[in-house]
């Protein structure tokens, strides 16, 4: 828990309940070898009755894996659930946490139980905070000094929707409809420019491979950064779009390799100050995820 983790890094975050059979499996990565990151959840996945058993069971693991292969989080219920687990043998095979239902109320207690330590924590901002811009202001100014242990901003896309009293149709994107994509818009408004990085939403139908691999898509062309996924069949996808082209990867290498501050690329202008970013992000992509010279059903966001 005390290392800085790049959110590039995550890829897809399989969100696990706490109780699952098969979570010891996980962890160690024999059941899904490719799996970067993880969140075992003890919120919105249990039930209230399952709180128990699934601390306990997160104590066993703790006291009995020596070693997490994945990147590894907990999704603790509350902040008094956070107090608990932080106060767990072996907690520090971790490697961070994430925080539901992160609001003014909220925040002060999460806050309080990590601000004096090391550890990496996702906020997920769900509710009406995620309609009220001014409390947005004020939750991205309390995390400004806790940045660069926050490998994202999460958001409750699904609990998003049901206060809007709507249900995507597996067809459309987030950002095709136009309250939930002002929203998602109004969230980046506020914390990319001070470097926090926004995770994508659930994509719920999960058979649907084609749809959602054009979810992905539409997420990096937006500048949203990894996602959570909600079954093994989504891993493999995501890894495939966020393979970066040959074409994009050169452009990339001879943008930040240029000793000219602007020249021409292709037949369009590279202007090195305003998109090394973009070209440090295609070199890091490319890093983790390797070269793909085609995608079925779309091309690779520029």
């Amino acid at each position: 828990m005390m290392r800085e983790i790049n959110p590039w890094s995550l890829g897809g975050t399989l969100f696990v309940p706490a109780v699952h059979q098969g979570l010891s499996a996980i962890l160690t990565g024999t059941k899904f070898p490719s799996l970067r990151s993880v969140v075992i959840d003890t919120e919105d996945g249990i039930t209230q009755a399952q709180l128990e058993p699934a601390l306990e069971m997160i104590r066993t693991l703790l006291n009995t894996l020596e070693r997490i292969q994945p990147l590894c989080f907990i999704r603790a219920r509350s902040p008094h659930t956070l107090n608990l687990l932080l106060g767990m043998p072996g907690i520090d095979k971790i490697d961070g946490f994430v925080l539901p239902k992160f609001d003014l109320d909220t925040m002060e207690p999460y806050l309080k139980l990590l601000g004096d330590s090391s550890v990496c924590f996702m906020p997920s901002i769900e509710g009406i905070s995620l309609f009220d811009r001014v409390n947005l202001v004020k939750i991205r100014t309390a995390l400004l000094p806790y940045r660069s242990r926050i490998p994202l901003i999460r958001f409750g896309a699904e609990d998003m929707l049901r206060q809007l009293r709507l249900r995507r149709d597996c067809s459309l994107s987030l950002f095709d409809m136009a309250v939930p994509s002002s929203v998602i818009a109004s969230l980046m408004a506020v914390f990319k420019p001070y470097g926090f990085e926004i995770s994508g939403a659930v994509y719920r139908c999960f058979n649907d491979q084609e749809g959602f691999k054009q979810d992905v898509l539409r997420d990096l062309r937006e500048g949203l950064v990894s996602k959570t996924i909600i079954h093994p069949n989504q891993i493999e996808p995501l890894e495939e779009c966020y393979r970066v082209s040959e074409a994009q990867y050169q452009e990339a290498r001879r943008l930040l390799s240029s000793e000219s501050a602007v020249f021409s690329l292709g037949e369009t202008m590279a202007e090195v100050p305003t998109q090394r970013p973009w070209g440090e992000t295609l070199l890091l992509r490319k890093e983790l995820y390797g070269i793909i010279t085609d995608i079925s059903g779309g091309d690779h966001p520029e």
